[in-house]
């Protein structure tokens, strides 16, 4: 089944990808916003459990909103971005269980006994996490720039978008068209002999 895709491919999704903090005047439709989604939920996750969820923040109202948040040196990317994604996990993620693993429903089981809190967290966190990089992969092939950041306060976000308590923000996206005019220099990244070994 697996195939390799173009250069072409690999350049708009990684090579010649960048992440960018200067954004164009273009907004973003929402119909684009639903088109990342349904590419992004395609990658896997743990038993298929799919805990991410996420807030595009959109709307000036809603950036105004987000703005406290923020770390100083990503206010203004921020609001000048078309699109600022809140990447979030659900800690009660399992509840989807049955829908998601309907050949095994049962597995619900290992995340609602006592004592498993820390374990469903540590779950909800390492595959929303890899669900946010899907996104981040699926906005580049779909022609949008990515700009993502940790630089935010998670309490504050929480207070302000999942009040309830069931959803945990992990980190931000921004969306949008990035100005080529104002990108730096690409950094550097760690050689395979640096990072990896084969055994």
């Amino acid at each position: 089944m697996a195939q390799a895709v173009s250069d072409e491919c690999l350049n708009v999704i990684f090579r010649e990808a960048r992440t960018v903090s200067a954004w164009l005047p273009k907004p973003v439709d929402d119909g684009l916003l639903r088109e990342i989604y349904e590419v992004a939920k395609l990658g896997p996750t743990s038993a298929n459990t799919s805990p991410m969820r996420v807030v595009f923040v959109k709307s000036l109202e809603a950036k105004e909103r987000l703005k406290p948040a923020l770390a100083p040196g990503n206010v203004e990317k921020t609001m000048a971005a078309p699109v600022c994604a809140i990447i979030a996990n659900d800690l009660r993620f399992h509840e989807f269980i049955p829908k998601l693993w309907p050949h095994m429903p049962e597995f619900v089981n290992l995340f609602t006994q006592p004592g498993k809190e820390e374990f469903t967290v540590t779950h909800a966190f390492r595959n929303a996490t890899l669900q946010g990089a899907y996104l981040i992969i699926a906005a580049r092939a779909l022609g949008l720039d990515a700009g993502p950041m940790s630089g935010f306060d998670n309490a504050k976000v929480d207070a302000e978008f999942f009040p309830d308590g069931r959803l945990k923000s992990n980190f931000l996206v921004n969306l949008g068209y990035g100005d080529p005019a104002k990108l730096r220099p690409r950094n550097p990244r760690l050689s395979f002999e640096e990072a990896c070994k084969i055994i």
